[in-house]
């Protein structure tokens, strides 16, 4: 089985690079699992706003830019995610809801969880995030990790409460197990 922590910000100097990046830190210790874990930096992808001529849900994996096809075939190599998403303005990020938008069967029968963060540790982009992938028959699981924009950043960068590890374990947990469960539903 294969997770991807997918970093959800384009944004230049973003926070979500160093909290893809503890995430993953945290998943490599998970030795028993036998899960691989990926960190996929969304920037890397460089997709246009919404530019394939057909309609996701109808394209059936045939992408026409670039872009979009790596994008595709990335979203396809793992199982399950767990999403780094930012909260801009009480809600999910452009980028992460265009990357999203822009590939359809490539996220069908996939577990997913949040790792999100903001002013209010991103709670309202993940309320948000649950109903817009359930579209794409995707399966959230109830853990999560909301990390407080003002308490868990500052002069020495990101530092997490000392309980987020064991909240993460919990996502790691359920995320898995909803992985395995959804399983055959991917083959």
């Amino acid at each position: 089985m294969k997770i991807g922590i997918l970093v959800g910000s384009t944004r230049p100097g973003r926070l979500g690079s160093a909290v893809g990046a503890w995430v993953k830190e945290h998943a490599d210790q998970r030795s028993d699992d036998g899960v691989e874990y990926e960190l996929i930096e969304l920037a890397d992808f460089d997709l246009p706003l919404l530019s394939e001529p057909t309609v996701p849900g109808a394209a059936n994996r045939d992408y026409q830019r670039p872009e979009t096809i790596a994008w595709g075939k990335k979203v396809d190599s793992v199982d399950a995610f767990v999403w780094v998403s930012p909260e801009y303005n009480h809600g999910v990020s452009a980028a992460l809801k265009n990357a999203f938008d822009v590939l359809y069967p490539e996220w069908n029968h996939k577990a997913i969880a949040f790792v999100s963060y903001g002013a209010d540790g991103g709670v309202r982009a993940v309320e948000q995030w649950r109903c817009i992938v359930a579209n794409a028959m995707m399966v959230d699981v109830r853990a999560q990790v909301a990390l407080q924009l003002f308490e868990e950043w500052g002069e020495s960068g990101f530092t997490p409460h000392d309980r987020r590890a064991d909240e993460l374990g919990t996502v790691f947990d359920q995320l898995v197990q909803m992985a395995k469960v959804l399983e055959p539903l991917r083959s």
